[in-house]
């Protein structure tokens, strides 16, 4: 098995799961469907093609950047009648960075790579009108894990990003190029994943688009480490703590009266 790991940075993208009639939406990550529709592209297969193999795909998504949503009201008239089109809102993501990666079979991937480098189709990210601002390849495929290659790949945030980021954080001995990521990872059927979505494609066919539900795997950050000094955390609140158990003392007896007798306050009964 070999992974592919690709860089989807650009000005805008779009990964819309569920958009629908004038509202087109997009998801905060890059979506299955997306990504092997932007590799379908590169090989140069028609919508009507089977997508069989490339579902079969296992991917994964790193957030690097997680950019700015934006919202733009769309209009647009037919290029042959003039007719006007009817009005819709469409949501991007905008300076966005996003590492992904497809795992499975070495001769497939191997033919995903040398597509990219020379794709039949121009690749865009979710849209046509989202074009990339940098190379998608990050390297030649590689025979280690999924989860492995995403956690081990560098920092692909944009330069002001990681400055901005790094005077964040005020620790000049925090290196600005691991810092801790959020992934997204397909999940293994015999677990529970965290959430579901539906982006598998099962058929690209404008006549008849097809997806399937994914399920998915979160990793979280682990929290940095608090600096000498510094105050422990405070423990968390609960607000039904002082409230009488079901079965302890009567209300008479609740709240016990904690009143030092020699502090001058009426005390609680």
């Amino acid at each position: 098995m070999s992974v592919l790991l690709l860089r989807l940075a650009g000005p805008l993208q779009a990964w819309g799961s569920a958009a629908r009639f004038a509202r087109r939406s997009t998801e905060n990550a890059p979506t299955k469907s997306g990504v092997l529709g932007l590799l379908a592209a590169a090989l140069g297969r028609g919508r009507e093609e089977d997508l069989s193999d490339l579902a079969a795909l296992r991917f994964g998504v790193r957030i690097d950047q997680p950019g700015t949503r934006v919202r733009d009201f769309h209009t647009a008239h037919h290029c042959d009648s003039g007719r006007a089109m009817p009005l819709s809102e469409r949501f991007y993501l905008a300076d966005a960075v996003f590492l992904a990666g497809v795992e499975g079979d070495n001769r497939l991937i191997r033919q995903l790579y040398e597509a990219l480098l020379a794709p039949r189709f121009l690749p865009f990210l979710g849209r046509q009108s989202c074009p990339p601002s940098r190379p998608i390849t990050v390297g030649p495929p590689q025979e280690i894990p999924l989860e492995q290659a995403l956690r081990e790949t560098p920092w692909q945030a944009a330069n002001w990003y990681v400055r901005r980021s790094t005077a964040r954080q005020g620790d000049s001995d925090t290196p600005a190029s691991d810092p801790p990521l959020d992934t997204l990872i397909d999940c293994p059927p015999a677990e529970i994943p965290d959430f579901s979505v539906r982006d598998i494609p099962l058929s690209f066919d404008p006549r008849h688009r097809q997806y399937g539900l994914r399920g998915i795997r979160t990793g979280r950050p682990e929290p940095p480490a608090s600096p000498p000094g510094a105050l422990p955390p405070s423990p968390p609140h609960e607000p039904t703590s002082l409230l009488p158990p079901a079965d302890g003392p009567s209300a008479s007896t609740w709240p016990p009266d904690t009143t030092p007798p020699e502090s001058g306050l009426p005390r609680i009964h």
